[in-house]
């Protein structure tokens, strides 16, 4: 007989089988239990026919690897617990000392940051090619080059590239391409199928797609999380092996959040868009407003190629900046987004809140590139769930106190 502190961790009770509901369950482990020897030795975790210990996966992350593989539309999928340690677990898988990546100009700036910092220190190098000028890319590719990352539209300035031409010639030079999707959220195109109608080309996108599980999949602003998206099998175990050996690990209750956020994944991912679109063209008849970069607009950079791989009536996410009029200082900009309620300022975007953020574009580019010209400061919306009429409202009284 064992004492009841005892029969309190080891009861024997087990709830019978078969419970279904419309959520899967959350199942929260460190420890995996065996039922013997030969089981323990037995279990391969590489492949997820069995559980083997809790940062190699649970009935929870993995029902949810599998949905975000299907979302994306590619087969293996690996969760990490940002969009930055997926971009980091990408290239400390596939680059080494001597080694070259080639990055946008207008890329995620932690991402470059990764670059100047850890990369540099481990060897390897780095350079920033125009992603809206393919002939750019193709003269930096070099014997060294290994990995090209991609990015549709660029992070805060919104160009967008022509990426099935950037991810072609990645392809003739035999150098892998990984593409963050954290925009388009597998919704507005398919990362590893460029273009529509006519224009789709199976196997013609990027060889990984990555994506801040944080934005839309999550869509309440209270979760981190990543995932790594592959077709290819070995190279997926390539990158799984880097993400066992650098101890990655997702919560099972957050991964739970994002199960239940998926299936309104589209209906908030529209909704962002309607609200987006209206506001943009409502600011951009405002006198203060220099230009607007909005890739669903004529006009913004790259305006063509977001039509030819989304499709004329196409999504285009909850995100879009302006540029004031030059005759602007930082102090009035800053007292336009100060002035704000309604928008909140916070980085990140996808989630219900409106989020607005002031950026030095010009000390976060390469001058020698030239990818930015204007002379304004530019100013980042995340249009959140709000009533659209509420938000152009608190635009409106903002501009007046600017």
């Amino acid at each position: 007989m064992t004492t009841p502190v005892t029969d309190l961790i080891h009861h024997g009770y087990e709830p019978p089988a078969g419970f279904r509901s419309p959520q899967p369950g959350v199942y929260k482990a460190s420890t995996i239990v065996f039922p013997n020897v030969a089981a323990m030795r037995a279990r391969d975790w590489r492949h997820k026919s069995g559980y083997t210990y809790g940062l190699h996966g649970t009935p929870t992350t993995f029902t949810l690897e599998e949905r975000i593989a299907a979302l994306e539309g590619g087969r293996h999928c690996i969760l990490v617990p940002s969009g930055l340690a997926a971009i980091a677990n990408v290239c400390f898988s596939l680059l080494k000392a001597g080694d070259e990546v080639l990055l946008p100009d207008n890329i995620y700036g932690p991402s470059k940051n990764l670059a100047e910092g850890e990369l540099k220190n481990f060897g390897v190098r780095y350079q920033l090619y125009d992603p809206m000028k393919p002939a750019d890319l193709e003269a930096r590719i070099g014997p060294q080059t290994r990995l090209v990352w991609l990015e549709a539209p660029g992070s805060v300035t919104m160009e967008f590239p022509p990426v099935a031409h950037l991810a072609h010639i990645c392809r003739q030079r035999g150098v892998t391409t990984a593409l963050d999707n954290t925009w388009g959220a597998g919704l507005a195109f398919n990362g590893f199928d460029f273009g529509r109608g006519e224009r789709f080309t199976p196997g013609s996108g990027a060889d990984i797609v990555v994506q801040a599980l944080t934005k839309y999949p999550s869509g309440g602003g209270d979760v981190l999380m990543g995932s790594i998206v592959t077709r290819d099998e070995a190279l997926h175990h390539r990158l799984k092996l880097t993400h066992m050996r650098l101890g990655w690990g997702v919560g099972g209750n957050d991964a739970e959040a994002v199960l239940r956020s998926l299936p309104s994944m589209l209906v908030r991912y529209e909704a962002h868009d309607r609200s987006a679109r209206l506001l943009a063209a409502w600011l951009r008849s405002r006198p203060e407003v220099a230009q607007l970069l909005h890739p669903a607009f004529a006009g913004s950079p790259g305006h063509e190629h977001w039509r030819a791989l989304c499709g004329e009536d196409g999504l285009a996410a909850g995100l879009f900046s302006i540029v004031f009029h030059e005759r602007f200082a930082q102090a009035q900009v800053d007292a336009f987004c100060d002035a704000l309620k309604l928008f909140k300022l916070g980085y990140s975007w996808g989630g219900p809140v409106s989020l607005v953020v002031p950026y030095d574009i010009p000390g976060m580019r390469n001058a020698k590139l030239g990818t930015w010209t204007h002379e304004g400061i530019l100013v980042r919306f995340s249009v959140g769930l709000e009533d659209p009429a509420d938000l152009q409202a608190d635009l409106a009284q903002a501009l007046e106190a600017m």
